[in-house]
């Protein structure tokens, strides 16, 4: 549930002891901010739009392989996105 749009916050908040839910949503939490970024990208002429779709398309696929992988109860780091998810304390 933590690598959909914007429901990273539940396990952010609920599930602060456990340190799986921590894990995957942490990296939903960047996932999450990483779209908002592109909407906010999106206003701009041409550019904007192209740059949303090509980002839509990698965040799109990130939040998948996160949800595969949290389902099959994997701990596996997504390049880059860990690399800022890791910074993050709660």
């Amino acid at each position: 549930m933590g690598y959909l749009f914007g429901l990273c916050i539940v396990p952010l908040v609920l599930k602060k002891e456990n340190k799986f839910a921590l894990f995957h949503a942490k990296q939903g939490l960047v996932i999450f901010v990483g779209e908002v970024a592109l909407i906010v990208i999106s206003v701009i002429p041409n550019l904007g739009s192209f740059i949303f779709r090509i980002g839509i398309l990698i965040f799109g696929i990130a939040s998948l392989f996160g949800m595969i992988q949290s389902l099959e109860g994997k701990l596996t780091k997504i390049p880059i996105i860990f690399d800022f998810a890791e910074k993050i304390s709660l």
